[in-house]
């Protein structure tokens, strides 16, 4: 569901919409618990080629109380390759990588 303008906060540089003030409240009170992984960007990306790359906020997986985020479009789900592959070793990668590109 999409957030309202109405229900928003910025954290760490990146503005996020909600759904109801509650949903918000939550949020503030714990903004850790629920940013998105590596950025917001693809997690397969970031894991298997070190690249920043935009997703779709529909193509998600939580795993361990963290949100992952993936690149979905032209029949390309990269959920589907990072469900089929070494996910732990994925996110190993993920983790080395975003170290070295998260700031650029």
């Amino acid at each position: 569901m999409e957030g309202s303008k109405t229900y928003s906060t910025t954290f760490d540089s990146v503005k996020y919409k909600f759904s109801s003030k509650k949903n918000l409240d939550i949020f503030l009170n714990n903004p850790e618990a629920y940013i998105p992984q590596y950025g917001g960007y693809c997690t397969y990306a970031v894991a298997t080629n070190s690249k920043k790359v935009d997703i779709d906020p529909k193509t998600f997986e939580i795993r361990d109380g963290k949100l992952y985020l993936f690149y979905n479009s032209w029949g390309n789900n990269t959920l589907t390759k990072w469900l089929e592959e070494n996910v732990k070793g994925l996110q190993k990668n993920a983790d080395l990588n975003w170290e070295a590109i998260k700031l650029n």
